[in-house]
């Protein structure tokens, strides 16, 4: 038995990387089915390492934290992650930030394009208590997974979710529209670890990143209702690429920053309803 203060210590030295601490933490407290401040109230608590041994040292080998918890944080929602699912990550929440400040008015119908786990669609019902929803995936396996987090989130009769191909063939008007497409050119860096543990058709767009938006900006013209808004996340380079898109379907468009100040998503609208002020 050690002390949970020593096999933290001992096991962020062993991850390194960014986050060593936190994913020392994170996975002990999941190990032990406690919050990681339970824990972190109790350094003296005595734990059997060898188990926790095994979990760290699949993270020293590169997996990502969420998949071997399982489950990841978002918007104060606890999902289930798997392999098939884009990890949701805390500069998404942007999308949410920035939907909350622009809607006319609260909507009643939100679609979320490549759902992925749910987490956009689901963070927004739990703001939005009035609406319901519809998640669009083209993987059967991230539809399973996105039903399961409706479920556990006490959701499930306001989110629906669908096989199909960005808006390709709806005939419904929403109020709010949510994306996360790939946005990843093919050459661009990126780390071993995302590549080798997620998606690549989460990832990967193209040659320079924009192949999804050149799909999804033409439906959303027919997808919007008429005070509705479309909120999409951004590579931190891509927003003159997306005004100029947006401009060429008809669309308004205003780049909104992240927590870093970096851009982060595109907000659009259609030509009858002001965008937001251009930073």
């Amino acid at each position: 038995m050690q002390r949970v203060a020593d096999l933290l210590k001992e096991a962020a030295a062993r991850i390194g990387g960014e986050t060593p601490r936190l994913d020392a933490e994170v996975l002990l407290a999941d190990h032990l089915g406690i919050s990681r401040g339970a824990l972190l109230l109790d350094p003296d608590r005595q734990v059997d390492p060898q188990a926790y041994g095994m979990l760290v040292e699949r993270r020293v080998a590169g997996e990502p934290v969420a998949h071997i918890t399982g489950s990841r944080e978002f918007w104060s929602l606890t999902l289930k992650v798997t392999p098939d699912t884009l990890i949701p990550r805390p500069d998404t929440e942007t999308l949410i930030e920035v939907a909350l400040k622009l809607c006319q008015r609260p909507p009643l119908r939100i679609l979320d394009l490549g759902t992925g786990s749910g987490a956009l669609l689901l963070a927004a019902l739990t703001e939005f208590p009035q609406a319901t929803g519809l998640g669009i995936d083209a993987s059967p396996a991230a539809l399973a997974v996105a039903m399961k987090n409706a479920q556990h989130a006490g959701l499930a009769t306001r989110a629906s979710f669908q096989i199909g191909n960005w808006g390709e063939g709806l005939a419904e008007r929403f109020d709010l529209i949510l994306c996360n497409p790939p946005y990843i050119g093919e050459d661009e860096a990126l780390s071993a670890e995302v590549k080798a543990h997620e998606p690549a058709t989460a990832l990967f767009a193209g040659k320079d990143g924009l192949d999804d938006y050149r799909r999804i900006l033409p439906q959303l013209p027919g997808l919007l209702a008429d005070d509705g808004l479309a909120v999409l996340e951004i590579g931190h380079q891509q927003g003159p690429a997306l005004l100029a898109l947006a401009a060429a379907n008809g669309l308004l468009a205003s780049l909104h920053p992240d927590l870093g100040g970096r851009d982060r998503c595109v907000a659009l609208t259609l030509p009858d309803r002001p965008a937001a002020p251009q930073r």
